[in-house]
């Protein structure tokens, strides 16, 4: 039996079994498969099975209705493909595609980074000081300026203010 697989982050993982002839999508209740996100039209498409064949006929929809990616008016589904309505997207799916398969193993392979002893013999990894000196402390001028600016403002607005008050009396 054909099914329909939900890849789409936050709907992951749901499906729907193919078992009528005719079953609407979209995002009220009415429909046969309701997916409630925004970017699927209230009468999203139609999922028609004609013998061993899926068909998908798209209802008009605001968004759009697209099969691997190619936008489709009406055309076939095959097992594999990806059909993506609005922003939501899901893969049609066997009973042979649903064996189970082999899980897809999630490791990232990291970069091998500098050793302890490389840091300490200053060997150049990384654009480190290989002169010996270590790390040494940067100059910045521009926030001497900024500070030795605010305190000169600082003292402007403090004898306007004192200016001000004996000019009051």
């Amino acid at each position: 039996m054909a099914k329909l697989v939900l890849l789409s982050p936050g709907l992951t993982g749901r499906t729907h079994e193919l078992k009528v002839d005719k079953t609407t999508i979209g995002r009220v209740e009415d429909n046969t498969f309701q997916i409630a996100e925004p970017s699927v039209s209230s009468h999203h498409c139609e999922v028609l099975l004609q013998g061993a064949d899926v068909v998908v006929r798209d209802l008009n929809s605001t968004n759009g209705t697209f099969v691997n990616g190619e936008k489709v008016t009406e055309g076939p589904l095959k097992p594999g493909q990806i059909l993506r309505l609005g922003q939501i997207e899901m893969r049609l799916e066997t009973e042979a595609q649903s064996a189970p398969k082999k899980p897809v193993d999630q490791t990232m392979v990291m970069q091998r980074g500098v050793k302890l002893d490389e840091l300490d013999s200053g060997s150049g990894h990384g654009g480190f000081d290989t002169a010996g000196k270590g790390f040494s402390k940067k100059d910045n001028k521009a926030n001497k300026i900024i500070w030795i600016t605010a305190g000169a403002l600082g003292l402007i607005i403090l004898v306007l203010i004192l200016y001000a008050i004996s000019l009051a009396k």
